[in-house]
């Protein structure tokens, strides 16, 4: 079978597409026909050696990709992979972890909603933003930022999307944000009101400046660190704050799995709709790791098999 096998690490030019055995299936585990594979920041993080957490960097060599879409007896599922493996015609997957899409769902749209559905969803949970809120989201125009827009106004909060240009402001504004800011202009947050949340996917400098528009006893979630570090928000003023932390979201294999069937059923509904901003052919892998790094894409990013 073809797949994107990295070899070393580096840019994206060392994923490289190879002619490769197919993966054998173990206890438990299906061999699937892999149609579209998921891409995420994090890979392209993997990819280069500058895994976010030392114990997250693979063995090398490795196929990257942790999130497929298929079909089984005719039939269309996602699944995760373990962590690896997606970048490839054909994957081997726990029979565990098969989740059917529902009716009216795309396959496109199941596999975006794969990481990027549940991790927002699991935000959103954690956070609790309340009818009359408002919400700050960085990232906006992103996987999951383009996501936490809906499920945020869903809930009856006020949004205030940040995003980087005029192309992905206009982008939070289509999706529902109430106010839209380009953080990459100098003193952008001097006109931002104050808010109650805080869904932080940057880190670095927006990431503080955006905990200095809290409120007392708001609440602020760092998930993510697209500008290269992650958020450094002083415990002790926090606390003196009121401000609840929250720095990841820890969840088991079961609620993972609840998370998933949550975002899909609100896109079956028609309430919660991922931006595919691009798709890239399996041979274009490195293509798209670089668009991604470029900070060129909007919304989610598809390898198509």
């Amino acid at each position: 079978m073809r797949a994107v096998v990295l070899t070393e690490f580096g840019p994206p030019e060392n994923l490289s597409l190879t002619e490769v055995p197919d993966p054998v299936p173990g206890p438990d585990e299906m061999r699937i026909d892999v149609e579209i594979a998921n891409i995420t920041f994090i890979e392209t993080q993997l990819r280069a050696g500058r895994a976010p957490f030392p114990g997250m960097a693979p063995a090398l060599p490795v196929i990257l990709g942790n999130g497929v879409g298929g079909r089984l007896d005719g039939l269309p599922v996602v699944t995760t992979t373990g962590g690896k493996g997606g970048y490839a015609e054909r994957a081997v997957v726990s029979r565990h972890d098969l989740i059917p899409v529902p009716e009216g769902v795309p396959l496109q749209d199941a596999v975006a909603l794969l990481a990027d559905g549940r991790t927002a969803t699991a935000l959103i949970r954690a956070t609790g933003p309340r009818p009359g809120e408002t919400v700050l989201i960085e990232a906006a125009a992103g996987g999951v930022g383009s996501l936490l827009i809906q499920l945020a106004r869903n809930a009856g909060a006020r949004v205030i999307g940040l995003a980087s240009g005029a192309r992905k402001t206009a982008l939070a504004t289509e999706l529902g944000a109430d106010v839209a800011v380009d953080y990459t202009e100098p003193g952008w947050d001097a006109g931002v009101p104050a808010v109650d949340v805080v869904f932080d996917g940057v880190g670095g400098d927006v990431a503080s400046a955006a905990f200095g528009l809290l409120r007392e006893g708001g609440r602020m979630s760092s998930y993510g660190a697209a500008s290269g570090a992650f958020a450094r928000i002083p415990d002790d003023e926090a606390a003196r704050r009121g401000i609840t932390l929250v720095r990841g979201v820890q969840v088991t294999p079961g609620q993972l799995r609840e998370l998933t069937e949550s975002a899909l059923a609100e896109a079956a509904a028609g309430r919660l709709r991922p931006v595919i901003g691009q798709t890239f052919p399996l041979a274009r892998a490195a293509d798209a790791h670089a668009a991604i790094e470029s900070r060129a894409t909007v919304g989610k990013t598809l390898l198509i098999i």
